[in-house]
């Protein structure tokens, strides 16, 4: 079987009537290099809710995206406590919590007077406690083992972010708290 494969790409690139020149193809690829983070201040994070994307910038420019999963009711904003909404708006991450039963967690500042207020307006809770979180601690996914950058599919939270413990490490130590946090449908 290897040997058919082989005799097969060899045939095709012997049909060629241009010549392939391999040293200018691996010139050209682009390496990604470790982003140094000692010279960057997070000063906004973005959340893509549709495209399930987290943004880090700095000064308007994009410096990382990170996956993430929603609450399990994804579409629109969270209206109450307990619809498995993730909040649209402009909020600032103003805690955290080393000790958070999904690993770490950046606390969103949501609800905001006006999410306050129209949750007064149909007679219930706006709901609170809206996170950006790693991983359950009962799935084993601390440092070091297989599942640190494991992310479950699917949105299954009750209205927070949910990002992999290997991404939350790196949000944690860069996101410093009173960071913006626009959140996008």
């Amino acid at each position: 079987m290897v040997f058919c494969l082989s005799a097969l790409i060899l045939l095709l690139f012997a049909c060629q009537k241009n010549k392939v020149d391999l040293p200018s193809i691996i010139e050209h690829k682009t390496v990604i290099q470790p982003i140094d983070w000692s010279n960057i201040a997070v000063d906004k994070v973005i959340v893509y809710k549709a495209k399930r994307e987290l943004q880090l910038l700095q000064h308007g420019q994009v410096i990382k995206s990170y996956k993430m999963r929603l609450g399990f009711n994804p579409v629109g904003h969270k209206l109450m406590e307990g619809d498995g909404k993730t909040p649209e708006g402009i909020y600032t991450l103003d805690w955290r919590n080393p000790e958070s039963k999904f690993y770490k967690s950046l606390h969103i500042s949501y609800p905001n007077a006006q999410d306050q207020a129209q949750a007064k307006s149909r007679n219930v809770s706006a709901g609170g406690d809206i996170m950006i979180h790693g991983s359950a601690n009962y799935l084993g996914a601390e440092k070091g083992s297989l599942f640190y950058a494991y992310l479950p599919q699917g949105d299954w939270t009750q209205g927070c972010i949910a990002v992999s413990n290997q991404d939350m490490d790196e949000l944690w130590h860069q996101i410093k708290d009173h960071t913006v946090i626009e959140i996008l449908p």
